[in-house]
């Protein structure tokens, strides 16, 4: 049995895990977060990085302790809650949402800006989205050449890119900071944490578990403490990725507004700052960044998607399902995908803090053992107002209900961390009986 892994695999390996993380919005996130808090960006972007970095790495690390399997993870709550959570968690950042979102901002971003007028069409929309999904299926028809075709290829030159826009902007500044918005002018790092959670990389994170797990494995790495040894090396080397980046690309957003003004989308600040610094050659270059980033997440979520489905359907095999997952988002861009987003949103919203709270309690789950009221009593907390948030994201205006005004940070967006809490209590007093 092999327990080690030569550095130049355990650098892909984090490379690989860096890039499966840094989709088209986590380079949106950052720049908008740099314009609003401006002089308060340090402790925003610290707080950021708390949520946006250091949870999926944490998740990651949760997962390991079962082999990436995510049904495992949540069968310590319930066999019933582990079909209906890793069901959910697969279809909602799979082929539900987070697959064809990807295939669409390559389009909206790497696409559109360079067609006649810069107006997107019907026809280009589809002959982009079947090339970008033809070369996701191709790349991850593989799973096993992911690390050699993602780590080692695509991630240095999408690094590589990142960086000539990052250095540039950081080392010739645009301008000074300005002022923070209102919501960044008292407790900058707690409004900064809430925009972390937000990149729902933490979900993310779940479902990239098994796609680190088995590229150990297939390099012979069969021994649980080895794998989680590893796991942890290798999200150590794509956390500091992420952090660079997002601390060069607040930054980038923070000295901007003095050149391009300020404006209320990140990705519309990250292509005027491209344009400020590069000029047409700008574009050019975001958009690569872009599509390497939405190609390299896309890939990620079709090879984890694929395994886990293949996992639990053995009768289909995993090209045939990653091909109808392929379709299956190639379409969704194409149609009605802004009416997908809406229904898909609310319900990451309700997942995010269940998720959160189970890989909280993976942590601990050595001294709570075989008591599952714990684990219940917890999420059941934690999903009574995570629903309530998603009915509310929804568009359905709950202020008849006062109660949730008496609930602690509710107002901040963790109004479920309290109720969890009790109910975690709860669930201990009764297994004690």
């Amino acid at each position: 049995m092999n327990r080690t892994l030569p550095m130049k695999d355990l650098a892909a390996l984090g490379f690989l895990m860096f890039a499966l993380f840094l989709g088209a919005g986590n380079l949106i996130f950052p720049p908008l977060l740099g314009q609003q808090a401006g002089t308060a960006l340090w402790p925003a972007i610290i707080g950021f990085l708390v949520t946006g970095v250091g949870l999926p790495l944490l998740a990651i690390i949760a997962v390991s302790q079962v082999n990436g399997d995510l049904h495992q993870l949540a069968n310590r709550v319930h066999p019933i809650f582990a079909v209906i959570f890793s069901f959910t968690v697969y279809l909602a950042i799979g082929p539900f949402f987070g697959i064809p979102r990807t295939g669409t901002v390559a389009y909206e971003i790497g696409v559109v800006p360079f067609l006649p007028g810069g107006q997107a069409t019907t026809t280009s929309l589809l002959i982009s989205t079947l090339i970008f999904f033809s070369l996701t299926f191709w790349l991850a028809l593989n799973p096993a050449k992911l690390v050699d075709r993602v780590g080692k290829i695509l991630t240095p030159l999408l690094i590589i890119l990142i960086a000539i826009v990052s250095l540039r902007g950081v080392f010739a500044p645009m301008g000074s900071f300005e002022a923070a918005e209102e919501n960044y002018q008292n407790g900058a790092f707690f409004s900064g944490f809430i925009e972390g959670y937000l990149t729902m990389d933490t979900i993310a994170a779940l479902v990239f578990g098994i796609v680190i797990m088995n590229r150990l494995q297939e390099r012979g790495i069969k021994d649980r403490a080895a794998i989680q040894a590893f796991t942890i090396k290798a999200g150590i080397i794509a956390g500091v990725g992420l952090s660079l980046v997002y601390l060069s690309l607040g930054y980038l957003g923070a000295s901007s507004v003095s050149t391009i003004g300020r404006l209320d989308n990140g990705g519309a600040i990250l292509a005027a700052v491209a344009n400020a610094l590069f000029g047409s050659t700008g574009s050019m270059i975001l958009a690569l960044v872009i599509t390497f980033a939405c190609l390299t997440t896309s890939i990620g979520l079709v090879s984890a998607c694929g395994e886990f489905f293949a996992k639990r359907f053995s009768s289909v095999s995993y090209p045939v399902i990653i091909f109808i997952l392929c379709v299956f988002s190639f379409t969704m861009a194409n149609l009605g995908l802004s009416q997908l987003i809406a229904v898909s949103v609310p319900v990451l919203v309700t997942i995010y803090p269940i998720a959160i709270v189970l890989i909280t309690l993976s942590f601990l789950h050595r001294k709570i053992g075989q008591k599952r009221q714990i684990y219940i009593g917890a999420l059941i907390g934690a999903f009574i107002i995570s629903l309530l948030d998603g009915i509310s994201t929804a568009g359905v205006n709950l202020e008849s209900l006062a109660f949730l005004n008496w609930i602690p940070l509710y107002g901040e967006g963790l109004g479920w961390l309290v109720p969890s809490i009790i109910g975690a209590l709860i669930g201990w007093a009764v297994s004690k009986r």
